[in-house]
């Protein structure tokens, strides 16, 4: 019996660093994809295409009846939701993506995790602990590493800008995440459901207005359609089935690997090679980040 629980555990964290290797993907195939389509349509395209991977299991479910139940607070931040998650922090990280190297943005990204630790303090009332604050002490010194002698050359400035705010944006979408998941009341497939949709919308509608309608080309399409069906819709399922049987400690690492995976796969695909001083800085930032993790409950992906 034991050897069959370690089995299925282990099974559970194949699973988990299925997802996270699937994630990273996502990193090299928005930098490709951006050759051909504008960075805010790219991003509400992917997530409109995965909302309607979502809509069949909302039709043909117990969920339909849920949401019709949801009152005017629920939608109020669920529409908030979905437009500081998806609208503000997928659309940032696209552009950002468009000016930046996929290793910066995902560097950057891991910043998230400190800046919710201190938003945590004044709007959750959840206080740091000791090792959140070695962590993020961590991070900021392997950030500094990572990009000693600061260059702002050509649109680097312009992107670090607009990865600035799109971390900022995606703290405060961690917050309001865990403010409508700790209730318990809404089931996290529609709050992915309905945030997703309302976020997809306002991007696809942002897009068509600056940049008109695009030509999309067959490969482009197959990129879509393949971060919407399968990094989207079930790699964040899966995730959250993993979470169910991993501890805080197992998912905090494993999500940590991302780093390291985008930095490689970048390498391979994209031809970003890194230096052995970004590299060291990469490390130190990712113990850090993982360290933060580890301080906070478990909880669900949006």
């Amino acid at each position: 019996m034991k050897r069959i629980e370690i089995s299925v555990h282990i099974k559970t964290i194949l699973q988990a660093l299925l997802v996270t290797f699937l994630w990273s993907t996502s990193f090299v195939i928005i930098k490709k994809g951006l050759l051909d389509i504008p960075p805010i349509t790219f991003a509400g395209l992917r997530y409109g295409l995965a909302w309607l991977f979502f809509l069949p299991i909302i039709l043909h479910s117990k969920h339909k009846s849920e949401i019709r139940k949801l009152t005017k607070l629920q939608w109020e931040k669920l529409i908030l939701l979905g437009l500081v998650f998806y609208t503000f922090t997928q659309g940032a990280q696209f552009l950002g993506l468009y000016y930046l190297p996929s290793v910066t943005v995902s560097l950057m990204l891991n910043f998230t995790p400190i800046i919710v630790a201190v938003m945590g303090i004044f709007i959750l009332n959840e206080k740091p602990s000791i090792i959140q604050w070695g962590g993020s002490g961590l991070f900021l010194i392997g950030i500094s590493t990572y990009f000693f002698p600061v260059s702002l050359a050509g649109n680097r400035a312009l992107g670090l800008a607009i990865m600035g705010f799109g971390i900022l944006a995606n703290a405060g979408a961690t917050i309001i995440g865990r403010d409508v998941n700790r209730n318990k009341n809404i089931h996290p497939i529609i709050i992915t459901f309905i945030s997703m949709g309302i976020g997809a919308a306002i991007l696809i509608i942002i897009g068509l207005l600056a940049d008109g309608i695009p030509t999309i080309n067959f490969k482009s399409w197959i990129y879509l359609i393949w971060l919407a069906g399968v990094n989207t819709a079930f790699a964040f399922t899966l995730w959250n089935y993993t979470m169910r049987s991993l501890t805080a400690m197992e998912s905090s690492i494993i999500n940590g690997t991302m780093l390291i995976q985008i930095a490689i796969l970048a390498w391979i695909f994209l031809r970003e090679s890194i230096t052995f001083q970004e590299g060291i800085g990469m490390l130190i930032a990712a113990i850090g980040a993982i360290l933060v993790q580890l301080g906070k409950k478990k909880e669900l992906k949006i």
